[in-house]
């Protein structure tokens, strides 16, 4: 397993980031190569990305949620990935977003992207993408699925 993490500090109060953060179904707005999340219940969500130009597809659990505070997931079927996010309200009302990520690379290309830190690129890139969609400008947002 390979293990990220990156962190942004969003201008906008905690309670604010992680309500955005908790909806799911609009992380292809700013997410590289997700292409839909299906909330399935309660605790489980349903991925689909492009990774290299392959469709993928994984059902993760959410296994750890403290309102404004964090959210861990691992998956259950799928590409296999976990980790978490936490939210840290700082002075002046703005909020650290930390993401950490394991993800096992499956196959030689998924093997040589982590290698050139691919992945790696990926999650900041949607870290600061989240940063503008939360501060309201929306610059670098990704153009929504057709």
């Amino acid at each position: 397993m390979s293990f990220i993490q990156k962190s942004i500090v969003a201008r906008a109060p905690v309670a604010k980031v992680y309500d955005q953060w908790t909806r799911f179904e609009e992380f292809p707005r700013f997410m590289e190569g997700v292409e839909s999340v299906r909330k399935v219940d309660d605790k489980h969500l349903h991925w689909s990305a492009k990774i290299g130009g392959k469709a993928v597809h994984w059902t993760a659990e959410i296994r750890d949620q403290i309102t404004d505070r964090r959210i861990a997931w691992h998956s259950t079927s799928g590409a296999k990935n976990s980790g978490r996010v936490l939210f840290e309200p700082l002075e002046g009302g703005s909020t650290r977003v930390t993401l950490e990520v394991s993800i096992e690379p499956r196959g030689v290309f998924e093997s040589i992207g982590e290698a050139l830190g691919v992945v790696s690129h990926r999650v900041d890139g949607d870290l600061k993408r989240f940063k503008s969609h939360i501060e309201g400008q929306g610059a670098g947002m990704l153009p929504r699925p057709i």
